[in-house]
């Protein structure tokens, strides 16, 4: 997809490598840093790739607090994606589903921009996408995360790396905590000191994100220092949370036991990032969002993250003028189920797969009574499903809706179907709606073929319309009723036991 890290070319006028506005097809803009070279992508939009906001986390730097990036002479060719961040792939089902491409490089910090007018007078609006991975994977550099459509639409777009893992997440007693969110907030800081030269308004940024990335956002809005670097925020699929600490702790010290290395970060700095990544993709083999094990993720800190994100959102009125955006897909628990061959077990154990799920989310019987008469013929698989999407995403969002009023919050759920067979409305489907970008070969690794241009159209008109307005299209949630709905309401698979996702596989994203 591009070169590792940008390029350099130092010389003086308007020529390759000045000061002046580039020739046409390479667009410039000067950053607090230095000159920057894009390219003019689809519908005129100026795109530039791989623009660092933070030095490259490398050596004593790797476990530490982001630091501001060198400036430079000459013009940097921003023409290409920069590194993404050290991570292990996705297990081979998951991988013929969702594009996740590895750049090499170590100055992975770095912000993607999409604009229509690279002029500070423009003002437009602006929209900062926080991609999802569970905190472990996942980059900036996805195709379907191109910002041509919302630059088409008149919103700059940014989009960044931030640090994954245990390098982004892992506890240690000589390392601050919650390096990811740390890195999140440089690169928010970023926008907010360089946007207006890609022609941008600092002051009226969104902050989107999905799954992990939501969690993140949610975060950002408790985090104080956080506080003022956005001004509209949209959580897709993902609620604040955060992970106990002791959990986090068990996860690093089960990684130092297979490096036969001591549980600090001078010590993992010292160890060869492949060998970090391969005890990190031994110790999380068996965790996921459904059934829990070893994970990385936020914790409660002093200096990053004080108290539990939905706590505070719900109870102390922090961010409370923010006017949110939320909501869910409707089956997101087959994206985690269907692929694993889970869905099949769940159905063998019939009632007692159901009864399990209501205990392990806390749920009375007679949720599981109204979730039978919403769902007539659903099969025990898709019962404990939904009632580990309640007890993950609609549940906690429901409540952050609630508490914020009067703060505006807009409450909605994707249900259209994939043309992939058992993956029905699952987590991540509609990332292609929102961005637009269905025509994107990746898109259809989840949607299928086919998938409706016009509800991306809608969808993604309702994101860019909140961003520039505040207001998405329809009514805020009032504390009960349906949220706006995306997609049908039709049901395609319930009623039966689907079979479980054998999708092909997929061309290298790169």
């Amino acid at each position: 997809m591009g070169a590792a890290s940008g390029t350099v070319t130092a010389s003086g006028g308007d020529g390759p490598g000045g000061d002046g506005p580039g020739d046409g097809t390479r667009p410039r803009v000067r950053t607090r840093y230095g000159l920057v070279e894009g390219r003019t992508g689809a519908a005129g939009a100026a795109v530039f790739l791989g623009v660092p906001y933070a030095a490259p986390p490398v050596g004593a730097l790797r476990f530490a607090a982001p630091a501001p990036p060198a400036a430079w002479d000459g013009v940097r060719d921003a023409g290409a994606y920069g590194p993404t961040a050290p991570k292990v792939p996705y297990p081979a089902t998951f991988a013929a589903l969702l594009p996740d491409p590895e750049i090499p490089g170590d100055d992975c910090l770095s912000v993607n921009v999409w604009t229509p007018d690279p002029a500070p007078a423009a003002r437009l609006p602006v929209m900062v996408w926080i991609h999802g991975g569970a905190h472990a994977r996942g980059s900036s550099a996805v195709p379907v995360y191109d910002g041509s459509a919302f630059a088409r639409d008149g919103v700059v777009l940014v989009s960044f790396n931030f640090r994954l893992g245990v390098i982004g997440y892992g506890l240690f007693p000589d390392a601050p905590a919650n390096r990811g969110l740390l890195d999140q907030i440089a690169a928010l800081e970023w926008v907010r000191d360089n946007i207006a030269a890609f022609g941008g308004d600092p002051g009226r940024v969104t902050v989107f994100g999905e799954s992990a990335g939501a969690i993140s956002i949610g975060a950002l809005l408790a985090a104080p220092r956080a506080a003022g670097l956005f001004a509209r925020a949209v959580l897709q699929s993902g609620a604040p949370e955060t992970l106990p600490r002791d959990r986090v702790r068990t996860t690093v010290r089960r990684m130092a036991s297979l490096l036969k290395a001591g549980a600090t970060a001078r010590e993992f700095a010292a160890t060869s990032l492949s060998a970090l990544l391969a005890a990190q993709g031994a110790v999380l083999r068996r965790s996921g969002p459904l059934l829990g094990g070893p994970a990385f993720g936020l914790v409660e800190d002093p200096d990053t993250l004080p108290d539990d994100p939905l706590d505070a959102l719900a109870g102390r009125g922090i961010s409370g003028d923010v006017p949110l955006l939320a909501g869910w897909t409707r089956d997101e628990y087959r994206l985690w189920l269907a692929p694993t061959g889970v869905m099949r077990l769940l159905d063998r154990m019939g009632p007692a797969a159901v009864e399990l799920a209501r205990l392990r989310t806390g749920k009375d019987r007679n949720a599981v009574r109204e979730l039978r008469a919403g769902l007539p013929g659903a099969s025990p698989a898709e019962l404990a499903g939904q009632l580990f999407t309640d007890r993950l995403l609609r549940d906690p969002l429901r409540r952050l809706a609630g508490a914020r009023r009067p703060a505006p919050t807009f409450l909605y759920e994707f249900g259209w179907s994939s043309g992939v067979p058992g993956l029905g409305s699952c987590h991540a489907l509609e990332l292609g709606f929102v961005f637009d970008t269905l025509d994107v070969p990746e898109s259809a690794w989840l949607a299928g073929p086919d998938a409706p241009r016009e509800l991306a159209r809608e969808m993604h008109a309702a994101w860019v319309r909140f961003a520039v307005t505040g207001d998405p299209g329809w009514e805020p949630w009032n504390g009960s009723g349906p949220p706006k709905a995306f997609g049908g309401p039709e049901r395609e698979q319930a009623g039966v036991s689907v079979a479980e996702v054998t999708p092909p596989v997929p061309p290298s994203p790169c």
